[in-house]
């Protein structure tokens, strides 16, 4: 039986510093702020051939991975790390029309109606200029939180794009949980 998840939470990223034929490297992850919502949407292209007066073979190919990510509140120093802006001496967050966004992983947990949860890692996709959006404060308190996208793919080295583990599975080693957040999950080779 299948548990359900019931929640969201540890919300991080970890810049990518290498992806070719050679391997993947990554530096450690870090948190973003607090989850509100996350959404994945994979796009997969199809396309139907039709022989014989119907439908005889059907293909499919793998897009990108939209992501969306409603958080507490982005930082100034992630959303350096992020979109690649720089914070001066003067602590102030500088963003210029040349900076460039790094590729990084995305890892988070979601919690299951059994107590458990899963943990997920999208291996590279780079995040966009957030949205925003203000207004006045009123009789009534209003939260203005942060939501900013993303765009994923699969890596050059392994074409690995998403990996998961429900934590309550009979089979899971208990260390790869353990260092979900600490490091990104790359699994043991044999040889």
């Amino acid at each position: 039986m299948s548990a359900v998840r019931v929640g969201l939470n540890n919300i991080h990223a970890a810049i990518l510093v290498k992806d070719d034929v050679t391997g993947v490297e990554y530096e450690a992850p870090f948190k973003l702020a607090k989850a509100i919502e996350a959404s994945i949407s994979p796009n997969a292209n199809e396309e139907t051939l039709f022989a014989d007066d119907g439908p005889s073979e059907v293909a499919t190919q793998m897009g990108a991975i939209e992501v969306e990510l409603g958080l507490d509140a982005i930082s100034d120093e992630i959303q350096a790390k992020l979109l690649g802006h720089k914070i001066n001496s003067d602590g102030v967050l500088e963003k210029k029309a040349g900076d460039q966004a790094p590729y990084v992983a995305l890892l988070f947990q979601s919690a299951t109606s059994d107590g458990k949860s899963k943990l997920y890692t999208l291996y590279k996709g780079k995040f966009k200029l957030p949205e925003r959006n203000h207004s006045t404060k009123n009789d009534s308190p209003e939260f203005q939180t942060d939501t900013i996208s993303a765009t994923f793919l699969r890596r050059d080295f392994d074409d690995v794009w998403e990996r998961s583990v429900y934590t309550g599975g009979e089979t899971v080693n208990q260390a790869v949980v353990d260092a979900w957040f600490t490091e990104v999950y790359e699994p043991a080779t044999n040889g």
